[in-house]
């Protein structure tokens, strides 16, 4: 295995990684966000209420990307099973 192979590999799972992250953390800002701001218009300033709404988004949006998630990683883990048969030949 070259150096160029490991680097694609660690290119490979980091892309992997962030497609299948992205939506979580984008859910998890912008409705930290919201709730931020309507912290500041209504001037309470609990900090504990900003953790039950992004929760429960979060929670949402990974079950209603589950299918997809579980598709990606699967490919990614026959991709990952293609290079190591290459390897070892």
């Amino acid at each position: 295995m070259e150096t160029l192979d490991v680097v694609a590999i660690g290119q490979d799972l980091l892309i992997t990684s962030m497609w299948l992250s992205g939506p979580t953390v984008a859910v998890s800002l912008v409705v930290g966000l919201g709730v931020s701001l309507m912290q500041t218009v209504t001037s309470i300033q609990e900090q504990t209420l900003s953790f039950a709404p992004r929760i429960v988004a979060v929670g949402a949006v990974m079950l209603l990307t589950l299918p997809w998630t579980l598709e990606q990683a699967s490919a990614f883990t026959l991709r990952m099973m293609e290079r190591m048969i290459l390897v070892t030949q």
